[in-house]
């Protein structure tokens, strides 16, 4: 049973917990000891509560994934995990996650607690609701870092972060979208009913409006956040987010790629070089060039 458990639990997906040390990196916070364990912990405890999240998902999702092309090959929709064993899991999951959240730092907890809630609430009603099931998609991003920030002292920490990573995460959510739209064509609807509301006509329009909303806020916060160096050496990295957006673009549109953002990250070369050399020149500016 390990391995359909681990594989529900989709250990890829956890790549997004990475904005939890968002407010670590950007408040020049990384190299100091504390800061830095309470950040993997808080880390690890949210890959557990989002593997609770997915594995309830799945349960909530089984009919539908079963006529899926991709996703009926997924554990439960397979047959090859029960539902009781996928429940226990979750109990387990969620219960080890609260205790340890809320040990950790209670405005911790108390922010995992509103992630698991929110994301239940998603996997049974709120999924269906265009629109309103990309912006819960994006809460949960800012939940992340968010969670972050309440695991440190912050002392340099930008508003601006909310908002970029806001809006950058409603463009991978209506990127991912609408790869999902192509991919199923006439059968969308059968699949999931929140595409009863989408058109891809809509879905480009709304991604052209937030990445460019995108590229924009990124580029003031660049220039006006308090916590940067003066010297407003950070704007070198707008070339990079421009790149890594276009980029986006160009898989979503022309290699019909984009309906696994986190898939894309890991295996797309281009887009994973774009972040890495965005990190690392971040990274050098925020803490050598203060």
């Amino acid at each position: 049973m390990f391995k359909p458990l681990l594989q529900t639990m989709r250990p890829k997906q956890w790549t997004k917990n990475v904005f939890i040390f968002a407010a670590l990196v950007f408040d020049r916070q990384l190299l100091q000891l504390e800061p830095l364990a309470n950040t993997i912990i808080g880390f690890l405890l949210f890959c557990l509560a989002s593997s609770t999240v997915y594995i309830i998902n799945d349960i909530a999702d089984i009919e539908q994934d079963r006529m899926h092309p991709r996703k009926k090959f997924r554990p439960l929709a397979a047959g090859s995990l029960s539902k009781r064993s996928a429940l226990v899991a979750a109990g387990v999951f969620a219960g080890i996650t609260l205790i340890g959240a809320f040990y950790l730092k209670p405005a911790f907890g108390v922010i995992t607690l509103a992630y698991l809630i929110l994301n239940l609430a998603y996997s049974f009603k709120l999924k269906h609701v265009p629109i309103l099931d990309v912006l819960i998609v994006a809460t949960g991003f800012v939940l992340r870092v968010g969670a972050g920030v309440s695991l440190i002292i912050v002392e340099r920490f930008s508003p601006w972060l909310y908002v970029c990573t806001t809006l950058l995460a409603l463009f991978l959510g209506f990127g991912k979208r609408r790869a999902e739209l192509s991919l199923l064509a006439e059968e969308a609807n059968a699949h999931r009913r929140v595409f009863d509301g989408y058109t891809l006509s809509l879905l480009d329009q709304l991604i052209s409006i937030v990445s460019a909303t995108t590229i924009m806020a990124y580029s003031l916060y660049t220039f006006s956040a308090e916590n940067l160096p003066d010297n407003h050496l950070m704007m070198l990295t707008i070339p990079f987010v421009m790149y890594g957006i276009f980029r986006y673009l160009y898989l979503i549109h022309v290699e019909d790629a984009g309906g696994a953002p986190e898939e894309v990250l890991l295996t797309d070369y281009p887009f994973l070089a774009t972040i890495i050399a965005w990190g690392s020149l971040s990274a050098i500016i925020l803490y050598f060039y203060t």
